[in-house]
């Protein structure tokens, strides 16, 4: 007879991923030992086996689940009776909201995605892609003209993702300016320059 699931697995799940991801942060991914998760975590060695075989498992279910859940706010923000302008400020607005104390996670997607199976990383980059397609939409119709000449939607999309996605660098809660208004200004900088770009 098959085993159950415990009515709080799912619960003990999340924090076993939340402690992972700290310390993959921490110490990086080739340092950080099932050990070291498990003592993070306050749980025992056999419990953390039981939910994940290895770093890798547990590596890929923090990003395939941090992905997941930006896409899952990426799509709740994103409105198309709206102007362009307004509906790409409120994808980066939530973006930025959702990266908001996810740091370990983000920095796991970052950095640890080298230590995953081809099939995995397949099935990371199925839900990046359709995140970055979000945005290309977006942008596209902002500048018709972007793929004219040049194939070049892509590049200014990537660089737009390249000021969400480093801002766990330097962004401070008590720094002088919010989360909101970072939002603002990077899309402002794309907006702006969208358009000069030919």
């Amino acid at each position: 007879m098959a085993r159950t699931r415990a009515v709080d697995f799912e619960e003990k799940q999340r924090g076993i991923l939340a402690s992972a991801a700290a310390v993959f942060a921490e110490v990086g991914m080739e340092k950080a030992s099932m050990s070291m998760i498990a003592s993070h975590g306050n749980v025992s060695k056999a419990l953390l086996y039981h939910y994940y075989p290895g770093k890798d498992a547990l590596i890929f279910d923090i990003v395939q689940t941090h992905l997941m859940e930006l896409e899952s706010a990426i799509e709740t923000a994103d409105r198309t009776d709206v102007t362009p302008q307004e509906r790409l400020r409120l994808l980066v607005k939530a973006v930025l909201k959702n990266y908001e104390g996810a740091d370990n996670e983000h920095k796991v997607q970052l950095n640890g995605t080298h230590a995953l199976s081809q099939e995995q990383l397949a099935e990371l980059r199925t839900i990046e892609r359709r995140i970055v397609r979000r945005f290309s939409i977006v942008i596209e119709d902002l500048n018709p003209d972007l793929n004219k000449n040049r194939p070049l939607l892509m590049p200014v999309t990537m660089s737009l993702f390249g000021m969400m996605n480093w801002v766990y660098m330097w962004f401070r809660p008590n720094g002088p300016i919010t989360r909101d208004e970072y939002a603002d200004i990077a899309t402002t900088l794309i907006l702006e320059g969208v358009k000069a770009v030919r």
